[in-house]
């Protein structure tokens, strides 16, 4: 007896697909095209996230708690000898 493969589709409780299950050689001619995309994917979520962080009330009052923290140090480095 021979099985054979073929691709599945995996679908919600309404029926709507949602993935699918490929067979291995199938998978194999798209593994590094998917491996790309999600690369891609996370980079561009990853630059949405620091785009938004420039509007966010939580990430600027660190950033002012933070600058506001090293200000004195921070003088105190470039202030030139007399």
């Amino acid at each position: 007896m021979t099985t054979i493969l073929r691709r599945q589709f995996i679908t919600d409780s309404n029926g709507n697909p949602i993935g699918v299950i490929l067979p291995l050689d199938e998978f194999a001619l798209i593994e590094q095209t998917l491996e790309q995309r999600l690369f891609d994917l996370d980079a561009m979520n990853k630059l949405a996230l620091i785009e938004q962080a420039a509007n966010d009330p939580l990430f600027l009052a660190d950033l002012q708690e933070t600058m506001d923290a090293f200000g004195e140090a921070d003088a105190e480095w470039w202030e030139l000898p007399q």
